[in-house]
């Protein structure tokens, strides 16, 4: 019964998208919608995909990374007594690990990597950029577990993070910032945002003292904003290198 309801949801979901497009296909543009049936069947397979990839979050993905932040901050890791923010090590490391494997694995990312490839002309390597946005949230989400052990306000690192940013781009070659600040975006895709979601909810659930609605939520934005540092860092020291070399 939960799965149709589901696929209900993700029908629903979809068919405003799929109106839009057919008003003004039909309405504006004037011209009948090419390959019908094909898009049909390709309407039917998001659909199913959304669903079974919802199904799968609410099966898998969040329960892991709750039960990852558990076991994490669990007796066995954690002194019972008198514990600080230096006794959740294991914590910074798994985030960091996780948000380094889930990005590199993110189809959004491949994406605009290998487009950005092809465009420049081999002048932006693929996988030097989604290595460079995956160490950035590695980063980011290892800095924002440390915020919620912490306590520390959310907006002290955000506006720390975006005055970084403002810095680098006055001084970042001109053809990488669009592509800096889009991979702060890609980032927060399928893989990616169930996992560290998850990880942050639980970790405030199991440090004394948090609330899970104020400090569960935070690190996905810590997710989009450390890969435009990361990338605008690249491309720094890419160029540096490029001066010194000639």
């Amino acid at each position: 019964m939960k799965t149709l309801w589901i696929l209900w949801q993700s029908f629903r979901d979809i068919l405003p998208i799929a109106a839009t497009i057919a008003v003004f296909q039909v309405l504006v543009i004037r011209r009948p919608i090419a390959n019908l049936g094909r898009l049909l069947a390709g309407f039917i397979y998001v659909v199913l995909g959304m669903a079974l990839f919802l199904q799968g979050l609410d099966m898998a993905l969040f329960p892991l990374g709750e039960l990852m932040a558990t076991q994490l901050t669990s007796g066995d890791f954690i002194p019972a007594q008198n514990a600080d923010a230096g006794d959740y090590i294991w914590v910074y490391l798994f985030a960091a690990s996780i948000g380094f494997a889930t990005t590199l694995a993110e189809p959004s990312l491949l994406a605009v990597a290998i487009k950005a490839q092809e465009i420049s002309g081999g002048g932006i390597n693929a996988w030097g950029l989604r290595l460079a946005v995956s160490v950035g949230v590695a980063f980011g989400i290892a800095l924002g577990t440390y915020r919620i052990v912490s306590g520390d306000p959310l907006y002290l690192y955000i506006v720390t993070g975006y005055v970084i940013v403002i810095i680098q781009t006055l001084f970042a070659p001109k053809i990488i910032i669009g592509l800096a600040y889009d991979s702060g975006g890609v980032t927060t895709s399928t893989v990616t945002v169930p996992l560290v979601t998850a990880l942050g909810l639980g970790l405030a659930s199991s440090v004394p003292g948090r609330n899970v609605l104020l400090d569960g939520f935070g690190l996905i934005a810590f997710a989009s904003l450390f890969p435009i540092v990361a990338v605008l860092g690249y491309a720094q020291f890419a160029a540096w290198i490029g001066k010194d070399e000639e």
